[in-house]
């Protein structure tokens, strides 16, 4: 895949999913999420949007080094599988939580998300170790986050 269609792949996909987590979640931060209890280890709001912007250059940094690999190389279409998965479920998060407004639907779906980040590093580990160590801080981030929701759940359930 000659390198910009190749760029395009990889970014368009996760700016989709962050542009939409963004409409769904900035809306309720200032109204039901202000007004959740949350622990003290809760970051200001200012630290998530730096955070995942750092995160989503990453995962489409490490996506964009998995399709420079030749087509027909083995794992290559199953890590991109795995990618796409947990893309979808790091977005759907967004809407479980916030549009929801529901902690413990968030809860069920990041579950879902660490397991998914985790096969997806397995995957491009097989492949390119610097794509796999790419997606870390993400899945710290996610483990993070996964405590955190968690957390409000069990102060606000």
């Amino acid at each position: 895949m000659p390198p910009l269609p190749r760029f395009l792949v990889s970014v368009l996909p996760v700016v989709a999913v962050a542009v939409s987590a963004s409409l769904v979640t900035q809306p309720n931060i200032p109204t039901w999420y202000a007004s959740l209890q949350k622990p003290g280890f809760t970051p200001p709001n200012w630290a998530f949007p730096v955070a995942w912007t750092l995160l989503y250059a990453m995962m489409a940094y490490a996506l964009w080094r998995i399709l420079s690999l030749p087509k027909d190389r083995p794992g290559r279409s199953a890590a991109i599988i795995a990618f796409s998965l947990q893309l979808g479920l790091n977005g759907l998060w967004s809407f479980a939580f916030f549009g929801g407004q529901s902690p413990l639907a968030g809860l069920v779906v990041i579950g879902a998300l660490i397991v998914a980040i985790l096969a997806t590093i397995r995957a491009f580990w097989r492949l390119d170790r610097i794509a796999a160590w790419l997606l870390v801080p993400y899945l710290a981030w996610v483990a993070y986050a996964a405590l955190l929701n968690g957390t409000i759940w069990r102060m606000n359930g």
